[in-house]
């Protein structure tokens, strides 16, 4: 079972009322040009409203309705030009027969190259009057001269200076009047592109531009700035789906040397504002919501959207989800109603999935519906493989998606949370047991509020034990609290079945470095002391899960070799690796912790430097080595763990 994670016009989530909203805006507004955004986070459904927002214009005949997606020409040397050609070729081949819209592109067109070939010359074309070129217009003449300079010779030919000096020379010769006035050419750009639509014979071009959150910052203002050159074309929408968030990023990028704000908004805001007229944010789906998505998710994948029962099911949904506040989540009787009364097993799957990982992911993935999908085709995944293997019994799915929801977004917690089961003899950590009750117990307020007995002393509850050192590092993130909240509790649920069957993000680099660009660095950090230091550069441009990923494989191969009594190949690599990434420092300490005590030689006491530079993590360690110090099964490391400790009281 797999769910199509692509953009749908098949509305799930009752969008149509944004797609309709939006259009019936521009429709009233045929003669003004405007641009609306349609706003929302990665995953939110832009994309989807978009497809709905082209559906409804492709039988208008009097309305063009293009699509442009920025992220497909990402890399292209002027993305602002090549916005423009895309859409004049767009309405060439809308009108193929007609002369007249040849005529009026090909003047277009015209313009738009004169543009191009005005910036590749640094811009003298626009400032020839001033007689003092810029910084960057003598750049641009710079950089013309040396791409031919730098070039192979075997490589460059007459034909190549021709056919520049050609189309200079026919830029020249054919340079508009006003081609030294910027105002006047962009205003001449957009009197020919009314004399195009009138070409064309349409009432309104609406142009719609998906995914430009996705590009870089230079090709999302390049596009942006495309669109200013049209916002004052008669007959002309832009709809812009993006997050604005991530626009605002692309304009301090772009434009470093901007003030932070201007009053209570940025710049960067600002700038958006006044390109985009109308915005509109697709809101987060409730937990109500999130029922219907995910029971329409699988009800679709199991029937498919042209079944009836699927379309009963859909109507349903959407009479549900008018007024969300009301929303029953599509509850078994309405689904049987909407299948005539006999519920098919794969719907009724649905309806038990739906169940149980609803609160779960609403909370997590905080309703976002691509988050959504991706979890259930990954839990179904995972469920299928258990079943595959023969221990499907073993796997429910409410503590599967708790599970699962820790590794997604707290990968830190999770991976301490399987290291602790993967060791316990019944897979059923200390520490969570201690931290879940922790969480849940009722506050301290509440025992204040109970009634005092003969005594007149108030209840109270029996002091409760302290919580390990794990569970009170988790105590201070609000995030592992929340989780630990969440139903269904694991105390007493045997994880192991679940790390298992998620391991695939866990990095004991079984096979994973060594398919993997981070092979030659872990093979740096096994071998000599020298070797390490010259792989400083590449630890420090580790980034995301890669130092978690190299710490894992060193420690395995470590580990493997049971060798302790002198310091192992690799023990080097694992300090310089936590030295530059600090967040390494308790999965260190764990690893020291695992080493054989009966077995290891003195390095082990020796060997940490300043590793430990968090004053928690650092005490750990400190009580490590006094236990060390105070063992009989291995007087070497006693007695050099109890003079690294009275060096250091010292």
């Amino acid at each position: 079972m797999f769910l199509n994670d692509q953009e749908t016009a098949t509305d799930l989530l009752y969008y149509e009322a944004i797609a309709k909203t939006v259009v019936n805006l521009i429709r009233k507004t045929p003669d003004a040009p405007v641009t609306i955004g349609v706003h929302g986070d990665w995953g939110a459904g832009k994309s989807s409203v978009l497809k709905m927002l082209e559906d409804t214009f492709k039988d208008d005949k009097r309305v063009l309705c293009l699509w442009f997606n920025g992220w497909t020409f990402e890399g292209f040397e002027d993305a602002k030009t090549v916005v423009i050609e895309t859409i004049v070729d767009e309405l060439r081949r809308a009108r193929p027969m007609s002369k007249k819209v040849a005529d009026a592109a090909k003047k277009v067109l015209k313009r738009v190259d004169w543009l191009k070939l005005a910036r590749k010359a640094g811009g003298f074309a626009f400032t020839a009057a001033t007689g003092i070129p810029t910084f960057d217009q003598v750049k641009g003449l710079y950089d013309i001269a040396t791409s031919f300079l730098e070039k192979p010779q075997d490589h460059i030919s007459k034909e190549d200076l021709k056919g520049l000096a050609d189309k200079a020379g026919e830029f020249i010769k054919d340079a508009p009047d006003d081609s030294d006035n910027l105002p006047e050419h962009i205003h001449a750009f957009r009197e020919e592109f009314k004399e195009l639509l009138d070409a064309a014979d349409i009432d309104q071009l609406v142009v719609i531009v998906d995914d430009l959150d996705r590009c870089l910052p230079k090709t999302a203002i390049a596009t942006l700035e495309a669109i200013r050159l049209f916002l004052f074309v008669e007959r002309t929408a832009f709809v812009i789906g993006a997050d604005e968030l991530m626009i605002e990023y692309s304009v301090r990028e772009h434009f470093p040397d901007l003030p932070p704000s201007s009053g209570p908004v940025s710049y960067a805001r600002n700038y958006l504002e006044k390109l985009i007229q109308v915005p509109f944010r697709i809101p987060a789906l409730g937990v109500a919501e999130t029922r219907v998505y995910i029971t329409l998710l699988l009800a679709e994948n199991a029937l498919g959207s042209a079944d009836p029962r699927f379309l009963a099911l859909l109507k349903s949904a959407r009479e549900d989800m008018r007024r969300p506040w009301k929303s029953r989540g599509l509850d078994r009787r309405t689904v049987e109603q909407a299948m005539g009364g006999t519920m098919p097993p794969e719907v009724d799957q649905a309806l038990v999935i739906s169940a149980h990982v609803t609160k779960i992911l609403s909370e997590g993935t905080r309703g976002n519906p691509r988050q959504v999908k991706r979890f259930l085709n990954s839990m179904m995944l995972r469920h299928a493989i258990a079943e595959e293997r023969g221990f499907g019994a073993d796997i429910q799915r409410p503590v599967l998606a708790k599970v699962m929801l820790a590794e997604r977004f707290y990968p830190d917690f999770y991976e301490q949370l399987a290291r602790l089961a993967a060791n316990h003899s019944d897979g059923q950590p200390e520490a969570l047991r201690r931290f879940e009750e922790h969480v849940r117990a009722p506050d301290a307020e509440e025992d204040d509020e109970k009634p005092a007995g003969k005594s007149g002393r108030r209840a109270s509850r029996s002091t409760p034990a302290p919580l390990s050192a794990e569970a009170a590092e988790w105590e201070k993130n609000e995030w592992a609290k929340g989780w630990a909240a969440i139903d269904p509790p694991l105390t007493g649920v045997d994880l192991r079945p679940y790390v298992f069957v998620t391991r695939d993000k866990r990095s004991s680099l079984g096979g994973l470095a060594a398919a993997s660009h981070l092979e030659g660095l872990v093979e740096k950090l096994m071998g000599p002391t020298l070797m390490v230091r010259g792989a400083a550069s590449e630890i420090i441009k580790l980034t995301g899960p890669e130092p978690e990923e190299v710490f894992e494989a060193i420690r395995g191969r470590i580990l493997q070799d049971d060798n302790f009594t002198a310091k192992p190949k690799g023990v080097d690599g694992l300090v310089r690796l936590v030295e530059a990434h600090p967040t390494l420092q308790r999965r260190l300490l764990e690893f020291i912790r695992e080493l054989p005590v009966a077995k290891i030689g003195s390095w082990a006491a020796s060997s940490w430097g300043a590793c430990f530079t968090d004053t928690g993590i650092a005490a750990e360690f400190q009580a490590t080595l006094r236990s060390w110090a105070e063992q009989a099964d291995n007087a070497v490391l006693q007695k050099a763990a109890q003079g690294i400790s009275k060096l250091q009281r010292s």
